[in-house]
């Protein structure tokens, strides 16, 4: 008997050692996950607070937020998309959406996020609460620029610091807020 229980140990040794470990990769287009936990560490961005079109009703500027997880571009664009969620937190709507579901999907309907969906990714779009588009960008879209944008949609002025992407490694990311005193102390 304890011959047969440590032949079925080993085996099962053997078949976990033969395993292959799942590796995410940024720099490629393989699917790891969500991409905003694991390459943003911030998992709180989907999925999104509110609806396009409950951010427009609500009279409030959207940030719509189009990438794909296993896109490398989306990956590396995901700090970003953190940072501005740090900087500019109850302030706007961030909704960032995979376009999985927009592929093929045209509307009139400019409450709807196909609408604004252009076919690229990473894809930034800035709609003040009237319904204006400030900004739509394709691509790593500087954070400064964003920033203006939201700052023109608001009628807010940027915040008075700014946001430093820390990357431990090719995985992980966090942004945090340079300059930044904490009101409360």
């Amino acid at each position: 008997m304890k011959n047969k229980t440590l032949s079925i140990i080993f085996i099962l040794l053997l078949h976990l050692s033969l395993a292959s470990p799942v590796f995410a990769a940024r720099d490629t287009d393989s699917f790891d996950g969500n991409i905003f936990p694991i390459y943003a560490g911030n998992g709180s961005l989907v999925p999104p607070a509110s609806t396009l079109e409950q951010s427009l009703n609500n009279k409030r500027t959207s940030v719509l937020v189009f990438y794909l997880d296993d896109n490398s571009n989306s990956k590396i664009f995901a700090p970003v998309v953190s940072g501005i969620k740090l900087l500019w937190t109850s302030s706007i709507d961030i909704i960032p959406l995979t376009t999985d579901e927009l592929q093929d999907n045209t509307t009139s309907n400019p409450t709807e996020p196909s609408y604004y969906w252009r076919g690229h990714i990473p894809q930034v779009v800035v709609i003040n609460g009237d319904g204006k588009v400030i900004l739509d960008e394709e691509g790593q879209v500087p954070i400064e620029d964003i920033n203006q944008a939201i700052s023109q949609a608001t009628g807010k002025k940027p915040p008075e610091f700014s946001v430093v992407v820390k990357s431990y490694n090719e995985y992980n990311s966090e942004a945090s807020k340079k300059g930044y005193t904490d009101p409360r102390k």
